[in-house]
């Protein structure tokens, strides 16, 4: 009589079919252990050591209060002075998203007023943004535009599907990336609802600078990435 295969790998082994055929796709959230325990006629503790099976084969990734989700693949995104966020998932076998928050007119505050190397009480356009990888939200963002410098931008960055469009449209044939700063933070509960991850999740904040040929800036602000959706790598491109 041969050796009977323990439960919980059983189950590890049919739920990895299901990601396989595409039943759970990454990202999703699979059923609770209690609804698993229930499908496969077994006790929570069996379906737990299923999934911390799956989690140790980086299938699987668990949320403390959330429950266990189909792992997504990060995406490779590297930092240089020719970003391109389209450009940059397309490369990299990912399907880009934007999706504009909202669009706001305001005063730049004293930082970013020296940044953008405008006078005090200039305004600027903040633009508040989330962009997506295969659907799936993997960053969060504000940036700011300077409205003189940069006519009909409002309408360019509502009206076209990249931040490098909309520069063009507004008089902006290219633009580099000049200074870049990169620290760690944790979500706060606005940034993980949009994020879809849990309030003091890790993330990686980019703060950086954009100019135009001429070496004026066109855009400063800040990017929130998911750290578990987002690998950063830094290139002299």
């Amino acid at each position: 009589m041969g050796k009977k295969t323990p439960l919980w790998a059983a189950i590890a082994r049919t739920l990895r079919e299901d990601i396989a055929e595409g039943r759970y796709v990454p990202g999703d959230k699979l059923p609770t252990e209690a609804r698993l325990a229930t499908r496969f006629g077994v006790n929570r503790h069996t379906v737990r050591h299923a999934l911390l099976t799956l989690v140790d084969d980086g299938l699987v990734r668990t949320r403390r209060g959330a429950g266990a989700f189909v792992a997504a693949r990060p995406t490779d995104y590297p930092l240089g002075k020719r970003v391109r966020f389209h450009e940059n998932l397309l490369r990299a076998g990912r399907s880009p998203g934007r999706k504009i928050l909202t669009l706001e007119p305001r005063i730049a505050g004293d930082t970013e007023a020296q940044m953008l190397d405008l006078a005090a009480g200039a305004q600027v356009l903040a633009c508040h943004g989330l962009s997506l990888a295969d659907g799936l939200p993997i960053a969060i963002s504000e940036s700011l535009f300077p409205i003189t410098r940069l006519p009909g931008i409002a309408h360019a960055l509502h009206d076209t599907p990249t931040v490098t469009a909309a520069l063009r449209q507004s008089g902006v044939a290219d633009y580099t990336r000049a200074a870049t700063r990169l620290t760690a933070e944790v979500a706060s509960a606005t940034q993980a609802l949009h994020l879809q991850i849990l309030e003091g999740a890790p993330l990686l904040r980019s703060t950086s600078l954009n100019v135009g040929p001429d070496g004026v800036p066109v855009e400063y602000g800040h990017t929130w990435f998911a750290g578990d959706r987002v690998t950063l790598t830094l290139t002299d491109d």
